[in-house]
């Protein structure tokens, strides 16, 4: 058997080869293309390999798992703290991330599905809607927190500023042109977000809907 570690980037990697005695077959900054990784493991066999978790990670799980070879990802942390205490260095390039799969050493994460990683994608696109909705209304709320008293007095007598009401209010303000124009330019940031939450959130009940797993969470005590 053969240990591939891969020091994986956006378009290319550093990948490093042992074979199973440690020895360095080959290494190289190869492109993120099948092609390309087809051609440096040109006349190996038995190929075993290893990436570091990351954002665009899983671009190259894809390709190794189309060739048909077995693919850990690991945990960038622990394997930091690994190859510290058993290698004695920092370093997590890829003979370090070769070497640790050899010796059976890799902090395994666990390798979601194509399909998984799509639902993943949609629940993590509604809490970003929702995080930006709350800097916008925290916005919003720290422009009026700055106005005349005349203003703040206004909006104190409005129960809720983000609803129906208080939209109307904040819309008919009597502020100064230049604090007019920040306020309505969040209003339809705020208009904006509103309807992104509502796409994103009919994409998730759909998947709640296909998803007989997802609505085990209702069956919890």
């Amino acid at each position: 058997m053969n240990y591939m570690g891969i020091d994986h980037h956006m378009q290319y990697s550093h990948i490093t080869l042992l074979d199973e005695k440690g020895e360095k077959l080959k290494s190289g900054r190869v492109a993120n293309f099948r092609s390309e990784l087809e051609n440096f493991l040109s006349g190996i066999e038995e190929v075993k390999a290893v990436v570091e978790a990351g954002r665009s990670s899983y671009t190259m799980v894809d390709v190794l798992d189309s060739m048909g070879i077995d693919v850990t990802i690991a945990h960038p942390k622990e394997v930091k703290a690994i190859a510290k205490a058993k290698i004695k260095t920092d370093k997590r390039d890829s003979k370090i991330l070769a070497h640790l799969l050899r010796t059976d050493l890799i902090p395994e994460v666990y390798k979601r599905s194509r399909e998984n990683r799509s639902y993943q994608r949609t629940l993590r696109q509604r809490v970003f809607y929702v995080g930006s909705m709350t800097r916008v209304k925290n916005r919003i709320k720290a422009l009026l927190s700055q106005q005349s008293e005349d203003i703040r007095g206004e909006i104190s007598q409005v129960k809720n500023i983000f609803g129906r009401e208080g939209l109307a209010v904040l819309k008919g303000l009597d502020l100064p042109e230049g604090e007019k124009k920040l306020i309505n330019a969040l209003l339809i940031t705020f208009r904006h977000m509103e309807e992104r939450i509502k796409e994103s959130s009919a994409l998730v009940e759909e998947l709640y809907e296909k998803l007989p797993f997802a609505r085990l969470i209702h069956t919890v005590p």
